[in-house]
Protein backbone atom coordinates (compact mmCIF):
# COMPACT_ATOMS: atom_id res chain seq x y z
CA UNK A 1 0.00 0.00 0.00
CA UNK A 2 2.70 2.64 1.01
CA UNK A 3 4.76 1.86 -2.44
CA UNK A 4 1.37 1.86 -4.41
CA UNK A 5 1.35 5.87 -2.29
CA UNK A 6 4.50 6.63 -3.07
CA UNK A 7 4.27 5.90 -6.94
CA UNK A 8 1.03 7.88 -7.04
CA UNK A 9 3.28 10.86 -5.41
CA UNK A 10 6.29 10.32 -7.46
CA UNK A 11 4.21 9.97 -10.84
CA UNK A 12 2.40 13.41 -10.13
CA UNK A 13 5.89 15.10 -8.87
CA UNK A 14 6.77 13.86 -12.12
CA UNK A 15 4.31 15.65 -14.79
CA UNK A 16 4.14 18.70 -12.44
CA UNK A 17 8.65 18.68 -13.25
CA UNK A 18 7.61 18.20 -16.94
CA UNK A 19 5.03 20.82 -17.63
CA UNK A 20 6.51 23.29 -15.97
CA UNK A 21 7.55 26.03 -17.84
CA UNK A 22 5.03 25.54 -20.27
CA UNK A 23 1.60 26.98 -20.49
CA UNK A 24 -0.25 23.48 -20.09
CA UNK A 25 -1.62 24.39 -16.64
CA UNK A 26 -2.04 27.82 -17.77
CA UNK A 27 -5.24 27.08 -20.41
CA UNK A 28 -8.58 28.76 -20.12
CA UNK A 29 -11.37 25.90 -20.75
CA UNK A 30 -13.40 28.75 -22.27
CA UNK A 31 -14.62 27.47 -25.94
CA UNK A 32 -13.33 29.83 -28.92
CA UNK A 33 -16.93 30.55 -30.53
CA UNK A 34 -15.52 32.11 -33.65
CA UNK A 35 -12.59 34.47 -34.87
CA UNK A 36 -12.87 37.97 -35.49
CA UNK A 37 -13.04 39.43 -39.02
CA UNK A 38 -10.92 42.01 -40.64
CA UNK A 39 -12.04 45.79 -39.61
CA UNK A 40 -11.38 48.90 -39.78
CA UNK A 41 -12.90 52.08 -37.49
CA UNK A 42 -12.29 55.08 -36.17
CA UNK A 43 -11.48 55.21 -32.58
CA UNK A 44 -12.15 58.83 -30.16
CA UNK A 45 -9.29 60.51 -31.22
CA UNK A 46 -9.94 60.02 -35.04
CA UNK A 47 -7.27 57.34 -35.05
CA UNK A 48 -7.83 54.02 -37.61
CA UNK A 49 -8.59 50.67 -35.34
CA UNK A 50 -8.44 48.00 -37.02
CA UNK A 51 -8.47 43.90 -35.70
CA UNK A 52 -4.58 43.61 -35.44
CA UNK A 53 -4.51 46.62 -32.48
CA UNK A 54 -6.51 43.83 -30.32
CA UNK A 55 -3.95 41.07 -31.38
CA UNK A 56 -1.78 40.19 -28.11
CA UNK A 57 -4.33 41.57 -25.66
CA UNK A 58 -7.84 40.00 -23.98
CA UNK A 59 -10.42 42.01 -24.71
CA UNK A 60 -14.40 42.28 -23.75
CA UNK A 61 -16.25 44.45 -26.27
CA UNK A 62 -19.86 45.86 -26.17
CA UNK A 63 -22.39 48.19 -28.13
CA UNK A 64 -23.66 51.10 -27.12
CA UNK A 65 -24.95 54.61 -28.12
CA UNK A 66 -24.30 57.99 -26.36
CA UNK A 67 -27.82 59.25 -26.45
CA UNK A 68 -29.22 56.02 -25.08
CA UNK A 69 -31.21 56.72 -21.98
CA UNK A 70 -32.12 52.64 -21.17
CA UNK A 71 -29.73 50.33 -20.64
CA UNK A 72 -26.70 51.34 -22.13
CA UNK A 73 -25.54 53.91 -19.16
CA UNK A 74 -26.17 50.45 -16.43
CA UNK A 75 -24.39 48.61 -18.68
CA UNK A 76 -21.03 50.67 -19.51
CA UNK A 77 -21.24 51.20 -15.29
CA UNK A 78 -20.69 47.64 -15.42
CA UNK A 79 -18.17 47.91 -17.59
CA UNK A 80 -16.22 50.49 -16.04
CA UNK A 81 -16.34 47.52 -12.83
CA UNK A 82 -14.22 45.46 -15.27
CA UNK A 83 -12.26 48.47 -16.40
CA UNK A 84 -11.67 49.10 -12.19
CA UNK A 85 -10.35 45.58 -12.03
CA UNK A 86 -8.13 44.77 -14.89
CA UNK A 87 -7.10 48.36 -16.12
CA UNK A 88 -3.03 48.36 -14.79
CA UNK A 89 -2.82 45.27 -16.98
CA UNK A 90 -0.92 45.76 -19.50
CA UNK A 91 -2.16 43.16 -21.82
CA UNK A 92 -6.28 44.02 -21.48
CA UNK A 93 -8.35 46.08 -23.82
CA UNK A 94 -11.96 47.05 -23.69
CA UNK A 95 -13.72 47.61 -26.92
CA UNK A 96 -17.21 50.29 -27.43
CA UNK A 97 -18.31 50.21 -30.61
CA UNK A 98 -21.44 52.61 -31.40
CA UNK A 99 -24.80 50.96 -32.81
CA UNK A 100 -25.85 54.79 -33.99
CA UNK A 101 -22.75 55.87 -36.36
CA UNK A 102 -25.00 58.29 -37.82
CA UNK A 103 -25.13 60.57 -34.52
CA UNK A 104 -21.95 59.10 -32.84
CA UNK A 105 -19.27 60.82 -34.36
CA UNK A 106 -15.59 60.88 -33.78
CA UNK A 107 -16.41 64.17 -31.56
CA UNK A 108 -18.98 62.72 -30.17
CA UNK A 109 -17.71 59.74 -28.99
CA UNK A 110 -14.59 61.34 -27.78
CA UNK A 111 -17.11 63.59 -25.75
CA UNK A 112 -18.68 60.39 -24.04
CA UNK A 113 -14.79 59.04 -23.41
CA UNK A 114 -14.21 62.02 -21.56
CA UNK A 115 -17.31 62.00 -19.43
CA UNK A 116 -16.97 58.29 -18.33
CA UNK A 117 -13.00 59.74 -16.90
CA UNK A 118 -11.26 56.50 -18.29
CA UNK A 119 -8.06 55.98 -20.26
CA UNK A 120 -8.42 56.00 -23.50
CA UNK A 121 -5.42 53.33 -24.24
CA UNK A 122 -6.87 50.75 -21.75
CA UNK A 123 -10.74 51.30 -23.05
CA UNK A 124 -11.38 52.66 -26.99
CA UNK A 125 -14.39 53.80 -28.50
CA UNK A 126 -15.37 53.32 -31.99
CA UNK A 127 -17.46 54.34 -35.00
CA UNK A 128 -17.54 53.73 -38.37
CA UNK A 129 -19.82 52.22 -41.21
CA UNK A 130 -22.99 51.35 -40.11
CA UNK A 131 -23.11 47.64 -41.86
CA UNK A 132 -19.38 47.12 -41.22
CA UNK A 133 -20.13 47.93 -37.10
CA UNK A 134 -23.08 45.87 -37.51
CA UNK A 135 -21.71 42.56 -39.17
CA UNK A 136 -18.86 42.01 -37.28
CA UNK A 137 -21.12 42.27 -34.12
CA UNK A 138 -23.34 39.31 -35.43
CA UNK A 139 -21.20 37.47 -37.02
CA UNK A 140 -17.50 37.90 -35.18
CA UNK A 141 -18.73 38.89 -31.87
CA UNK A 142 -22.00 36.76 -31.59
CA UNK A 143 -23.90 39.73 -29.15
CA UNK A 144 -27.04 40.14 -31.67
CA UNK A 145 -28.20 37.45 -33.73
CA UNK A 146 -27.56 37.98 -37.54
CA UNK A 147 -31.31 36.47 -38.29
CA UNK A 148 -32.69 39.98 -36.92
CA UNK A 149 -30.92 41.91 -39.66
CA UNK A 150 -32.76 44.00 -42.15
CA UNK A 151 -31.83 43.95 -45.68
CA UNK A 152 -32.00 47.78 -45.77
CA UNK A 153 -29.53 48.56 -43.27
CA UNK A 154 -31.00 52.48 -43.14
CA UNK A 155 -33.78 50.36 -41.57
CA UNK A 156 -31.90 48.31 -39.02
CA UNK A 157 -31.01 49.00 -35.68
CA UNK A 158 -29.38 46.90 -32.84
CA UNK A 159 -29.33 47.42 -29.21
CA UNK A 160 -28.01 44.77 -26.84
CA UNK A 161 -26.83 44.43 -23.59
CA UNK A 162 -24.57 41.72 -23.95
CA UNK A 163 -20.52 41.37 -24.02
CA UNK A 164 -17.93 39.33 -25.68
CA UNK A 165 -14.72 38.40 -24.67
CA UNK A 166 -11.79 37.84 -27.12
CA UNK A 167 -8.29 36.29 -26.32
CA UNK A 168 -4.93 37.15 -27.46
CA UNK A 169 -5.53 35.48 -30.64
CA UNK A 170 -8.42 36.94 -32.26
CA UNK A 171 -10.56 34.33 -30.70
CA UNK A 172 -14.35 34.63 -29.12
CA UNK A 173 -14.13 32.62 -26.28
CA UNK A 174 -16.90 31.63 -24.03
CA UNK A 175 -20.47 32.41 -24.06
CA UNK A 176 -22.05 35.94 -24.03
CA UNK A 177 -22.08 37.84 -20.80
CA UNK A 178 -24.95 39.88 -19.70
CA UNK A 179 -24.07 43.31 -19.15
CA UNK A 180 -26.92 44.03 -16.96
CA UNK A 181 -26.58 41.43 -14.43
CA UNK A 182 -23.87 41.25 -11.85
CA UNK A 183 -23.54 37.66 -11.71
CA UNK A 184 -22.60 37.89 -14.82
CA UNK A 185 -19.96 40.34 -14.69
CA UNK A 186 -18.20 38.56 -11.49
CA UNK A 187 -17.91 35.51 -14.34
CA UNK A 188 -16.93 37.51 -16.78
CA UNK A 189 -14.07 39.27 -14.39
CA UNK A 190 -13.02 34.93 -13.67
CA UNK A 191 -12.75 34.26 -17.54
CA UNK A 192 -10.90 37.33 -17.93
CA UNK A 193 -8.14 36.54 -15.48
CA UNK A 194 -7.96 33.11 -16.97
CA UNK A 195 -7.32 34.04 -20.49
CA UNK A 196 -4.88 36.69 -19.49
CA UNK A 197 -2.54 33.58 -17.74
CA UNK A 198 -2.40 32.08 -21.79
CA UNK A 199 0.17 32.64 -24.02
CA UNK A 200 -0.53 34.21 -27.24
CA UNK A 201 0.42 32.14 -30.17
CA UNK A 202 3.22 32.57 -32.46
Amino acid sequence: MYYLLFFIVLTIVFQVFIFKGTDFFNKSSLPKRSRIESFSFLNQDGNVFTNTNMQGKVCVVNYFFTTCKGICPKMNNNMKLIYEAFKNEPNFLIVSSTCNPGTDSVSVIKHYADSLKVDTKKWVFLTGRKDSLYNIARNSYGIDDPKRALANIDDDFMHTQFFALVDKNGNVRGGVYDGLKNNEIEKLKKDIAGLLKEKQEQ
